[in-house]
């Protein structure tokens, strides 16, 4: 690949990969994007970047290919010379999220820890498709959400005494020793045993305590939490993940709202469409609300057992001019949503991806090429267009680096 092709081709547009997850929504991205699907299938996902478990396409020359094969290609021109060099490919994957019923708790490992997971489970022979493997590469996944639709979640502990009052309300029998211990050890060491036992429960007892749970769920369904484990009762009966509502933050963002998701932090998305980006990394530890595996001893030792303030779960933007720019304390990714812009110019410094949200996107480079997107389509532009125009009577997702 010639460098008069760099200096040639401004913007490339991506086909993207749809995940038909069992969770997904069968109607919510048709119905923000129309996007067809006549077959009904739940449309979960929707990736773009260059995860090789769905790389988009990109046409180069008339011709499609994968995006990791064009910015294989030069990493330095597509990516940036630092980029490249930092992260040695795209590093970060956007997606087009959409929940129809809940995912499992999970906790992401930090950055330390994934490079040791990783490194021991490849010492030790796991295969990397094998169920019980923790770490499928070598890094962390921080990760935001940004709202479409009213959005519930679960984000970070709840304050001890939050906690702690729910429990002590159940009267569970099976659970008098753990509650009582945590009552007189309200700290992280504390959390951290009363979490570790409510997952270590032999089956007849946590039987025993769903039941308890479940019961007086539906005499306090007037209360946000309790609702909730009803719903989820629904779909994954007899999961421990049901007792989360009491320990994790619930909230519902509000559309055009976003959160932050850390690593070491206990979180699960429950209901409702956003778009979410990540750093490239598929490294997930579950807690709850799955058939998958639980390895109780690594997500322990990968989780922060310290509350998080519910005020303190939405991250507000900081805004300049039509652009809302989100803070991120990583350097894997940037996100940033641009409110209808007209004729308005934006630098670029490394590779990123665009998306229409609500209407129709039109750009232009400095060498003069054009294009224009429809809602729910994303381009990619790299590293050596140093700015394009943009003008939509709608929202515009930026993800870059």
């Amino acid at each position: 690949m010639s460098s008069n092709h760099l200096s040639l081709q401004s913007f490339f547009l991506m086909e993207n990969k749809i995940q038909n997850y069992a969770w997904g929504s069968s109607s919510s991205i048709h119905e923000l994007f129309g996007f067809e699907n006549e077959s009904q299938q739940p449309q979960a996902e929707v990736w773009m970047g260059t995860h090789p478990k769905g790389c988009s396409m990109v046409i180069f020359d008339q011709h499609p290919m994968p995006l990791s094969e064009l910015i294989n290609s030069n990493k330095s021109a597509y990516l940036s010379s630092d980029i490249a060099q930092k992260f040695d490919d795209l590093p970060f994957l956007f997606k087009i999220l959409a929940a129809d019923k809940a995912l499992s708790i999970q906790v992401h490992p930090n950055k330390s820890q994934a490079e040791k997971g990783f490194e021991q489970e490849e010492q030790a022979g796991i295969p990397l498709t094998a169920d019980h493997r923790n770490y499928k590469d070598a890094n962390h996944k921080p990760e935001l959400i940004y709202a479409l639709t009213d959005y519930q979640a679960m984000n970070g502990f709840r304050t001890y005494d939050e906690i702690m009052g729910f429990f002590a309300a159940l009267r569970i029998f099976e659970l008098t020793d753990l509650v009582e211990d945590f009552s007189h050890t309200l700290t992280p060491q504390g959390l951290k045993t009363f979490f570790s036992g409510l997952l270590t429960l032999s089956e007849q007892r946590k039987h025993n305590v769903l039941d308890q749970l479940l019961t007086y769920a539906k005499a306090h369904q007037n209360q946000t939490e309790f609702a909730l484990i009803i719903e989820l009762s629904h779909q994954y009966p007899n999961d421990v993940g049901l007792l989360s509502p009491l320990l994790l933050n619930v909230i519902t963002l509000q559309s055009g709202e976003a959160m932050y998701l850390s690593a070491n932090t206990p979180h699960a998305y429950i209901k409702g469409t956003g778009l979410e980006i990540m750093a490239n990394s598929d490294n997930v530890l579950r807690a709850g609300l799955t058939p998958k595996h639980i390895d109780v001893n690594e997500l322990v030792e990968c989780t922060h057992f310290h509350p998080i303030a519910f005020d303190e779960l939405i991250l507000s933007p900081k805004k300049e001019g039509v652009c809302d720019n989100y803070g991120i304390p990583v350097n894997d990714f940037n996100f940033s949503i641009i409110h209808s812009p007209k004729e308005t110019n934006v630098e670029n410094h490394g590779a990123e991806i665009l998306m229409a949200i609500d209407s129709d996107l039109e750009l232009r480079s400095p060498n003069g090429e054009t294009m224009v997107l429809a809602k729910g389509q994303s381009v990619f532009i790299p590293a050596y267009i140093s700015n394009c125009i943009l003008s939509s009577n709608g929202r515009i997702a930026r993800a870059f680096n």
